[in-house]
């Protein structure tokens, strides 16, 4: 694989050369911040700390997605993979919102999609190893499909959230004055798209993947040490914060509505079979299937919740992190996908 691949595997801990996943050093300072609050320690971040490192995150994942999509070439087999991820990328936030929000409050409902729809990169790279040691083969260019799928599912989640708000809004305004907030009864395509594009966790994000493209190899040189070598560190930190916030709020997710759990188990089964049953549809390679439904099925607890921080800071970070990170980041590891990797070797 291209040396980016390598230098992000380096980063998330996997251990290639024995066949193990090594246990990630960041995903133990989650654990950390959990402990921390456990036994009472006053240790915090100063928010501005964390403001910065969900910016760095942000441009350090989109950055180099964009770089690793120059790298890997713009092939028959590299598009196809390319718009099923965009699709997945849409429906899978679409039906994950309209089913959370008769569970939890909206925008909790929009965090959580959005963490779902996109992807995990440690999952994927656990994937990549599993791969690897059964000597199936897939294409480089899964891992720009990996930095494609990051983004769509916030900006939709967003949306959805944002669409919401404004006929919630609307109906108010019409109960109160009897006629329609704006003539129409329906908040307009265009103020949507610019809340939710120009957000600024977003527009970063994108804006990073699009100067990775432009630059390429030259930017990404020049970039190294700040955005492959220094992200192990920064993201430590992030998740060290993560665990604190998530232990602090925990006794919520006790009280959160038990089809939250299983959700986080459902949803995963759920988005493979969707992401199987299309890739099987479009003639992609047994490799490439796996990874595709592995990135169905895993949830975010970097990029989006980095986002989440600040594009819906209402949102409770116990409720969408829990989750993603302590129900279907090991459901997918354990069972997920040994079980896709099978069902996929079946069919094909």
């Amino acid at each position: 694989m291209h040396d980016l691949t390598a230098g992000i595997m380096g980063a998330a801990g996997t251990d290639a050369a024995t066949g193990l996943l090594s246990i990630s050093p960041p995903v133990l300072f989650f654990f950390l911040g959990v402990i921390a609050v456990l036994v009472r320690s006053n240790i915090t971040i100063p928010k501005a700390v964390t403001k910065i490192l969900s910016l760095y995150l942000l441009w350090a994942i989109g950055f180099r997605g964009g770089v690793e999509l120059v790298a890997s070439g713009f092939t028959t087999d590299a598009m196809k993979a390319v718009a099923l991820a965009l699709a997945l990328s849409v429906v899978v936030p679409a039906w994950a919102y309209f089913t959370l929000r008769r569970i939890v409050a909206v925008r909790n409902a929009a965090a959580i999609a959005a963490c779902y729809g996109s992807v995990s990169v440690v999952t994927f790279l656990t994937a990549c190893t599993s791969l690897d040691q059964s000597g199936t083969p897939f294409s480089g260019h899964m891992v720009a499909v990996m930095a494609v799928m990051e983004s769509p599912a916030i900006v939709l989640s967003l949306i959805l959230l944002n669409l919401d708000k404004k006929r919630t809004r609307e109906d108010q305004a019409t109960a109160a004055a009897g006629t329609d907030a704006d003539g129409t009864g329906a908040p307009r395509l265009a103020t949507l798209l610019h809340e939710s594009l120009l957000n600024g966790p977003v527009l970063l994000l994108l804006g990073s993947i699009v100067v990775g493209v432009l630059t390429g190899q030259r930017g990404y040189a020049a970039f190294k040490p700040l955005c492959t070598d220094a992200f192990p560190g920064a993201l430590a930190f992030f998740l060290f914060d993560l665990g604190l916030m998530a232990a602090r709020r925990g006794r919520e997710v006790l009280r959160a509505p038990r089809l939250l759990l299983a959700f986080a188990i459902v949803a995963p089964l759920v988005n493979a079979a969707l992401a199987i049953a299309a890739s099987k549809q479009l003639g992609i390679g047994e490799g490439d299937a796996v990874l595709l439904a592995v990135l169905a099925a895993s949830a975010s607890y970097i990029a989006a919740p980095a986002a989440l921080r600040l594009a819906i800071p209402k949102a409770d970070p116990a409720l969408y992190i829990s989750l993603s990170l302590g129900v279907t980041f090991p459901f997918n590891i354990i069972l997920g996908i040994p079980l896709y990797s099978a069902v996929v070797r079946w069919w094909w």
